[in-house]
């Protein structure tokens, strides 16, 4: 398993949340396993940040790199560029 976090500043959480959480069946289809958590952070609750664990590198960088994304991320409402962190559990 490997784990990435993204850190993103969103519009409006309250449009982005149910944008992100409809797109759990894409996700699944490339490898994340559905363990997800999602953070706010206390100032400014529309900067985000989510913890996902996928099945391999390799079925993540596909996943990030796949233009569909960018386009949900789009409809979800992302501010700029996200901050991508990819880990393995130490």
């Amino acid at each position: 398993m490997v784990y990435v976090s993204v850190r993103q500043t969103v519009e409006d959480f309250k449009v982005w949340r149910p944008t992100f959480d409809g797109d759990a069946a894409r996700r699944k289809a490339g490898g994340g396993t559905g363990n997800n958590v999602v953070y706010r952070d206390v100032e400014n609750p529309n900067l985000v940040t989510v913890i996902l664990e996928w099945d391999n590198l390799a079925n993540l960088e596909k996943f990030l790199h796949d233009p569909a994304l960018a386009e949900a991320m789009k409809k979800a409402g992302a501010v700029g560029a996200p901050a991508i962190t990819i880990m393995n559990r130490a």
